[in-house]
């Protein structure tokens, strides 16, 4: 068993020593882990989005009784203990408009994404993936994190403080380039479900749930009401 095990470990001390590292046809990569904030990750100059959650932005704050606290704080910091100087092994899913890969990481056999949403730090995007919405739901009985307080949603709280962009800044739609094709947009929570899309023909529209291609139509952005998705260029479908 020693001689099994002893390269086993020397093979992983070494992958921590060089940096990160990605298998040669795969979409795995392994490294130490520079935290962000809640959800977003760096592994050497990979910047990583956690797949399929959203944790309160670092500089968000929550109520609870009164009291202001910094959650997005404790979020990070949350973090921070996940992944420690631990390898984290991510496998990446795709790549958002912000350049970032989306991935789902480990450390060790601990799902990151699941620890954050269980410990009340992030909530589930079922519009991704379900599988961490049990996780939120036990995490709101049992009042841990983020829902022992009152607080804005992650990305209504993006939305409220973005930065001011002139509307002229847009580009017309014969200068736009085409996105790319797996690009995606940041995550959305279930309170910004409006989808905004790149056509073919260079118009930015935007679909609202419930509506003819809602279901088909893939998004190069979210937005929490008509008036953001009109404020950073969009257009309502025609069939809405």
């Amino acid at each position: 068993m020693i001689r099994i095990l002893l390269p086993a470990a020397l093979v992983a001390l070494a992958a921590l020593a060089s940096g990160p590292s990605a298998q040669a046809g795969s979409t795995e990569i392994a490294g130490r882990a520079s935290v962000i904030d809640g959800d977003t990750i760096e592994l050497g100059s990979t910047r990583i989005r956690l797949y399929g959650i959203d944790a309160v932005e670092a500089a968000q704050t929550c109520t609870t009784d009164g009291r202001v606290w910094p959650c997005g704080q404790y979020a990070t910091g949350k973090m921070k203990a996940l992944t420690g100087t631990r390898a984290v092994v991510c496998e990446a899913r795709d790549t958002d408009v912000y350049g970032r890969t989306v991935a789902q990481c480990r450390v060790d056999s601990v799902d990151i994404a699941a620890a954050m949403v269980e410990d009340g730090w992030a909530t589930a995007l079922p519009h991704f993936t379900t599988q961490y919405v049990a996780l939120e739901g036990l995490a709101k009985a049992g009042h841990k994190g983020i829902w022992n307080s009152t607080f804005d949603l992650p990305a209504a709280y993006r939305a409220a403080n973005a930065p001011a962009s002139p509307r002229v800044t847009r580009p017309p739609a014969t200068a736009r380039a085409a996105p790319p094709r797996a690009a995606r947009a940041e995550y959305a929570s279930r309170a910004c479900a409006i989808k905004g899309n790149h056509s073919r023909r260079g118009e930015w529209i935007y679909h609202l749930p419930g509506t003819k291609y809602y279901d088909v139509t893939r998004a190069e952005e979210f937005f929490c009401s008509e008036a953001q998705a009109r404020a950073a260029g969009y257009r309502r479908a025609r069939n809405n």
